[in-house]
């Protein structure tokens, strides 16, 4: 532990601006004295009390709520004091500037907090582990029902039992492995009949359930980039503008109208999906349709999927056709592999008749009018297929980019260890090594073995006073 987790700390606990209540929040070790000194009279623990919150003059800065945690039954398993009072900006600056002014004898060290360093103390004192902390975050980030479903069921420890139980698992199997390396003429004999390969297969089984439903959880907090391209006048930005239930971007009949992206996220099932309209693609003279061009491709670039438009009203004229076969070509050699293209023909209204015209090629289309609203239900459920999203999924819960990641590393160490049990002459001592890893990957997802420079990335995201 750092020598700065042993400092008391102290910040404002609720968001900037006014409101009914805020919460000036202190914690550290030995606390009593302070509140002593700071409210001029004992709290009993973990009763609200409602009293003046005096200056140093004794003259009241405003009246609440004064709560006393003693550790270790506290939010940081430290002793916490929290004053609540009126959410007045200037009230909340003065009851700080208090508490660190009494503190000058009282508890010398105060300090204000960091951001997510309340959040740290609980983790450093074994109040909850990693996954638990990041899903605090996630809880108050999220954007959608799903979302905040998910990080509550993380807060709960839902994901932790799980990376727990797989652990379990581990250290049993490679308690069995570790142990013939003491005995290597009996090795090979004592591990069949101990079914290492049915308990490392079922391991792998145990750890494939985990993953899929860390991906959904990771899904629902991060969501999809989706990219809206195609030639001027496709109706890009009206269906951007039919997708959000809103009028977002300008519609009009002149070509080049969007010179610039317009993003919005929106939700279909409870997954975030930030869609973008981008500047019709085509050669131009003018200077400023050329830069809103040029970042139209960064962000077809960047995309995890694309929405290619095509104007079935157009798709007559030999010179349109060219002109996508044109942006086609394109795309396929600035996205990177994997990235889907899905053609959408625009303006099914117009052309009744008309059928989705099949291109080279093309995997996935979709036939819709942007304007009337026939085959958006078609392309939602299209982007949820490709986002990977399982609307049957229960229980799904919050993950993040580095938990998919450690989670893969347990997956290929995995299958490194099947590989030396399935071979004539398992090497057990790269057996035992391959196991050793799985683990150590695991235990980065929990807490129980990372850096101090993860936990300084992972912490900092927070607000300060959470």
């Amino acid at each position: 532990m750092l020598a700065r987790h042993q400092d008391p700390i102290a910040a404002i606990a609720t968001a900037p601006g006014r409101g009914a209540v805020g919460i000036v929040r202190v914690s550290g070790r030995g606390l009593a004295p302070f509140v002593q000194g700071l409210l001029g009279r004992a709290l009993q623990p973990r009763q609200a009390h409602y009293l003046p919150f005096p200056d140093a003059a004794g003259q009241p800065i405003d009246q609440g709520l004064a709560l006393f945690f003693p550790a270790p039954h506290s939010y940081t398993g430290e002793d916490v004091l929290e004053l609540q009072a009126h959410g007045g900006p200037v009230v909340l600056q003065l009851l700080l500037a208090r508490c660190l002014e009494a503190a000058q004898g009282l508890l010398p060290r105060l300090r204000l907090a960091e951001p997510g360093e309340f959040t740290e103390r609980a983790f450093l004192n074994d109040k909850i582990d990693l996954a638990q902390a990041e899903a605090i975050a996630d809880l108050i980030d999220a954007s959608t029902e799903a979302a905040a479903r998910g990080a509550s069921r993380s807060l709960s420890g839902d994901f932790s039992r799980e990376i727990h139980t797989l652990r379990d698992a581990l250290v049993h199997l490679r308690m069995l492995v570790e142990a013939t390396l003491d005995f290597p003429e009996e090795e090979i004999d004592f591990l069949r009949k101990a079914d290492a390969r049915g308990q490392l297969s079922n391991l792998q089984q145990s750890l494939a359930r985990v993953m899929q439903r860390a991906s959904q959880g990771a899904l629902l907090r991060e969501g999809i980039k989706v990219v809206i391209a195609g030639q001027p006048n496709a109706g890009k930005s009206s269906l951007l503008n039919a997708l959000a239930g809103a009028e977002l971007a300008i519609v009009t009949p002149i070509a080049g109208t969007t010179r610039d992206k317009v993003q919005q996220t929106i939700q279909i099932e409870g997954v975030p999906l930030h869609v973008i309209d981008t500047a019709g693609l085509r050669e131009s003279d003018d200077e400023v349709e050329r830069i809103g061009i040029a970042r139209a491709w960064d962000e077809i670039a960047g995309a995890d999927a694309v929405l290619f438009l095509h104007d079935l009203t157009r798709w007559g004229s030999a010179q349109y056709q060219d002109d996508d076969a044109a942006i086609a070509h394109t795309l396929s050699n600035r996205l990177p592999a994997g990235v889907p293209v899905v053609d959408v023909w625009n303006k099914a209204d117009a052309a009744p008749q008309a059928a989705a015209p099949a291109r080279e090629g093309e995997s996935q289309a979709v036939l819709l009018s942007a304007r009337t609203g026939q085959g958006l239900d078609t392309l939602r459920r299209q982007l949820l297929q490709i986002a990977g999203w399982q609307s049957a999924a229960e229980g799904v819960y919050i993950a993040r980019a580095r938990h998919i990641e450690a989670l893969r590393a347990v997956d290929a160490h995995l299958m490194e260890a099947a590989a030396q049990l399935e071979s004539d002459g398992p090497a057990l001592d790269l057996l035992a090594e391959e196991l050793r890893l799985a683990q150590n990957a695991l235990n980065t997802i929990t807490g129980e073995f990372t850096s101090d420079d993860l936990l300084g990335v992972i912490f900092s995201s927070f607000c300060i006073g959470k």
